[in-house]
């Protein structure tokens, strides 16, 4: 027994990866969404399953904008369409209606076989690239949109990573600087701590509805001037984690200050469905952009788009895309034989975007249902935007400002100092231990604020406004009576 133990340990003296040796970027990237407190919840439902006794019957996951986990139902049509390109015998049913079996037609003879099973192109799909052009084109009012600025991305995530990887200066020092809002999603992070660049965070102003302010910008950007080269500026909009949506002027502010300090600018515009707010309107940066005139027409930028959010959430497709403005043509080649080395993004997922960017047109046979289905699922969001809004702020200790946006609230809560000795006596940030305790007393899962960064001093976190409105309103009453509860325990 004593010669295996050591056979063991001397196989494992000789592993070529060890913490030690590990990709040293690899083990600071941390993404809060789906961090230590989500394994704690997954654990959690285990435990249930098995019949441990907890104070609550179910885990409430609101940790993560997965739409369809939450109880939304997929639309109908997307689904037919992706039905009859996976399998395309059912284009000879009658119970498909004809214009999904045209749209899936059309995907088909674009596919090499005749089918979604083989590779496309690198950059996707041409005729879904065409008709996510028209789509762009029509959202911005005829402004021109040119199927070969788009690539089809693995969700927009993968299309974000494409373009980040293009502005690394490839050396140690100095490292590219990219600008990203505080707080933030923590996919840029993760992103920037991978390809060891230089995080530049830029607060938005939560007194202000989470606006940017190019002062804060300005601040931002000469700190870090020093330490690195500052390439490009990431803007989310309609904001995730803070639910806010820019103003036009905002956007035209921000557009000058990314012209003045050459700036490559990277407009994640993954909500731009989702507006709830009265009087708030999506405005792509493009579209303001181009309307800007002459001396802003020459400006690089990207925008990203999803399946996962809007009133889809098809998160799990992955489908997504890019498209790419000013940038040089010589550069574009190197961009898509960076994409060329991925081969190409799935193909069912592209399918999934070519319904997003060529839905049902009034007179087609799916025309009623799908507006019918895709204004339910946008109202009720509506709906548990405000409910969400209103009771949050109807606790004592929990500020929050108004969801305007995107899918969820990013309450500011007041933590008494004896819990925030506590949590130091830990060794823990604070809003972790208050989602820990809410997890461990509720079965409520959100994600603590530090997560996705904030001001020193300020405790957040995010939620999720997915759950079914009941469920929501079970959720929110949860978090009520947790609060109260700390607020006493740690008085």
């Amino acid at each position: 027994m004593a010669s295996v133990k050591n056979d063991i340990a001397a196989k494992i003296g000789h592993r070529i990866l060890t913490m030690e040796s590990l990709n040293p970027n690899i083990r600071v990237m941390e993404y809060a969404v789906r961090g230590p407190i989500v394994a704690r919840a997954a654990e959690i439902e285990k435990e249930l399953k098995q019949g441990v006794k907890k104070p609550f019957s179910q885990v409430i996951r609101a940790n993560i904008g997965d739409c369809h986990a939450c109880g939304q139902r997929p639309i109908t049509f997307l689904r037919q369409v992706v039905a009859l390109c996976t399998y395309p015998k059912l284009l000879e049913s009658p119970e498909f209606p004809d214009d999904a079996k045209n749209r899936a037609r059309r995907i088909l003879e674009d596919c090499r076989g005749h089918s979604i099973g083989s590779y496309s192109d690198s950059v996707g799909v041409e005729v879904i690239r065409r008709d996510a052009a028209n789509y762009i084109s029509k959202r911005d009012g005829g402004i021109p949109s040119n199927p070969d600025d788009i690539f089809l991305s693995t969700g927009a995530s993968d299309g974000i990573k494409s373009i980040i990887k293009l502005l690394m200066t490839g050396r140690e020092k100095p490292q590219a600087g990219i600008m990203i809002p505080i707080p933030q999603y923590p996919l840029y992070t993760a992103i920037i701590a991978e390809f060891n660049a230089y995080a530049i965070p830029y607060y938005l102003d939560e007194d202000r509805l989470w606006a940017m302010d190019t002062e804060e910008l300005q601040r931002a950007i000469d700190e870090a001037k020093p330490d690195c080269i500052p390439r490009g500026l990431v803007v989310i909009n309609p904001g995730n984690p803070t639910g806010q949506v820019l103003s036009r002027k905002n956007i035209e502010d921000v557009i000058r200050f990314a012209k003045r300090n050459n700036l490559f600018l990277l407009a994640d515009e993954v909500y731009q469905h989702n507006v709830y707010a009265k009087g708030a309107m999506f405005h792509s940066f493009k579209k303001v952009l181009t309307e800007m005139g002459s001396d802003f027409a020459d400006m690089e930028m990207a925008s990203f788009m999803s399946t996962s959010k809007g009133y889809m959430g098809e998160c799990g497709f992955r489908g997504g895309y890019c498209e790419v403005i000013n940038m040089d043509p010589e550069v574009k080649v190197q961009l898509i034989k960076s994409l060329s080395a991925k081969l190409c993004p799935t193909v069912s997922g592209q399918a999934a975007m070519g319904v997003v960017v060529n839905p049902p047109n009034p007179g087609e046979p799916s025309y009623e249902i799908f507006e019918k289905e895709k204004n339910e699922v946008l109202g009720d969001l509506h709906t548990k935007a405000r409910l969400t809004t209103e009771i949050l702020n109807s606790i004592d200790g929990i500020k929050c400002n108004e969801v305007m946006g995107a899918m969820y609230a990013f309450p500011k809560i007041s933590l008494p100092e004896k819990a925030i000795k506590e949590a130091v006596k830990r060794h823990m940030q604070p809003d972790v231990m208050y989602c820990f305790e809410l997890l461990e007393e509720t079965g409520i899962c959100v994600v603590p604020g530090s997560g996705f960064g904030q001001k020193d001093g300020t405790y957040h976190f995010r939620m999720t406004i997915l759950p079914p409105v009941e469920e929501l309103k079970q959720l929110l009453d949860g978090v009520k009576k947790f609060h109260v509860k700390f607020l006493a325990k740690y008085k």
